[in-house]
């Protein structure tokens, strides 16, 4: 597939931190646009959905803070998702928080049910998102969209398109996590989902686990869903991030993840999340997302 269709959620409300919603921007500000078109990619931008403003909105119930309103924008996101693969484009998503994941994951799934397919998920953070209203401290819903793509958490969400779970956990791997809430753990460890710490990365190597994490995303699937959160990263190479923890990915592990996944050519979205340009060093974050895209979608050293 040659064609990609840029599609920005500027949503904040699944967080507290304020800023993530300029992410979007931050990243054309980078130069998204035209360094996919020099890796000869035709690119439509689509612009930025219309997303709720926070000032505006009441929080609702606190256990899922403005679920309401997340879950809106996450099926009109979806239908712009089913509508970009039907048209022949490859969805790259620009957030916004990691609750828009659940529009993004929704979409492709229900795009290829259609096609009696099921598709499988890489989800590469520092954090699980594997909390759900009952187990979440804070009742941020950007810790609860993986945990939602399983079947786990608020209807609105885990059925989001009129079905659940939106991925089967056998084909969902979560990769490069290093911070766990004590209550998700349980979630985490009765779901079926692989995951792959830092302690596996460290101890296993980042090829190996990239190779496995691939298989199993593709295991009688499609393909995979990618979504990355920038967190991934450590923050000494990207500083402007929601939530960062130290002791994550170096600059070449994160190209290596992006680039094997590249290379096995069955990547059905792209999904790049949590760039909050308010906290950031001179667009840094952004600029490196940007280059992890390219990796992505292709472009090699050599």
């Amino acid at each position: 597939m040659r064609k990609i269709r840029i599609i920005g959620v500027p949503l904040d409300l699944g967080q507290e931190r304020r800023g993530v919603d300029m992410g979007p921007s931050a990243l054309r500000v980078a130069g998204l646009n035209d360094r996919i078109r020099e890796l000869g990619f035709e690119v439509e931008d689509a612009g930025n959905l219309h997303v709720p403003i926070r000032e505006m909105q009441a929080v609702g119930n606190h256990r899922a803070k403005y679920l309401t309103e997340i879950a809106g924008v996450a099926k009109h996101h979806a239908a712009w998702v089913l509508r970009t693969l039907r048209q022949g484009y490859l969805p790259l998503v620009l957030g916004g928080d990691h609750s828009i994941a659940v529009g993004t994951v929704a979409g492709v799934s229900a795009y290829y049910r259609r096609k009696n397919k099921q598709i499988g998920l890489i989800w590469v953070d520092a954090h699980a998102d594997m909390n759900t209203p009952e187990t979440s401290p804070s009742g941020n819903i950007h810790g609860m969209p993986l945990a939602c793509c399983l079947g786990y958490g608020p209807k609105e969400l885990t059925s989001l398109l009129g079905f659940s779970p939106i991925v089967p956990p056998r084909n969902a791997v979560l990769v490069g996590v290093r911070e766990v809430d004590a209550q998700e753990k349980r979630i985490v460890n009765e779901s079926g989902l692989t995951v792959y710490t830092m302690r596996d990365i460290d101890e296993r190597g980042l090829r190996t686990v990239m190779e496995e994490a691939i298989a199993i995303a593709d295991r009688d699937t499609a393909g995979f869903a990618v979504t990355l959160d920038m967190d991934f990263v450590d923050p000494s190479e990207a500083p402007g991030v929601g939530t960062p923890v130290r002791g994550g990915a170096t600059y070449r592990e994160a190209h290596l993840v992006m680039e094997m996944m590249a290379d096995a050519k069955r990547i059905l979205s792209l999904e790049i999340v949590e760039v909050n340009p308010v906290i950031d060093v001179a667009n840094k974050t952004a600029a490196l997302a940007v280059e992890l895209t390219l990796s992505a979608l292709g472009k090699k050293i050599l």
